[in-house]
């Protein structure tokens, strides 16, 4: 899948084709500024591996804490080959972080284990807004190609 160059995908690979994929997303809309940046980069990445802009479902919510709940609803629609969770935890001085940062996580794994559902986790997790805008691009397009390989990995399965 992945080239020499970081990131590269072997656009061969039918792994990545996403011609035949429904993917939704959520997105935390708390730190807006890099979850939007999140979210264009998977959306432009989804189009870039074949996946219809009108198989693409876009939701947002609060924030991280919230994308699981979403992400279940979507799930239970039972239409969508992998979903993609979207959002920014960043540290604070408070023990918040770690708790937001444990519990979203958890729980989006625990969505995509009840419905055998490929979700691509990318609720970033970082010490400060210079490291989470450094990510935003890449986690972004790499939870798009996540995505796509795991619907195609799961489907014969």
């Amino acid at each position: 899948m992945f080239g020499a160059d970081k990131g590269h995908v072997d656009a061969t690979d039918a792994r990545m084709n996403g011609k035949k994929l429904k993917i939704g997303i959520v997105q935390a809309r708390f730190n807006a500024s890099v979850t939007d940046a999140l979210a264009l980069a998977c959306k432009t990445e989804l189009l870039a591996l074949g996946v219809a802009e009108k198989d693409v479902d876009h939701i947002t919510v609060p924030g991280a804490l919230e994308v699981p709940v979403a992400l279940q609803a979507l799930a239970e629609k039972a239409n969508y080959d992998a979903l993609v969770a979207l959002g920014c935890i960043i540290r604070g001085e408070t023990y918040h972080f770690e708790l937001v940062a444990n519990e979203s996580g958890a729980a989006v794994t625990r969505v995509a284990l009840d419905y055998q559902l490929p979700i691509a986790n990318a609720i970033l997790t970082t010490e400060d807004m210079p490291q989470a805008i450094a990510r935003q691009d890449e986690k972004g397009r790499d939870a798009a190609r996540v995505a796509a390989e795991m619907a195609n990995l799961l489907e014969p399965l």
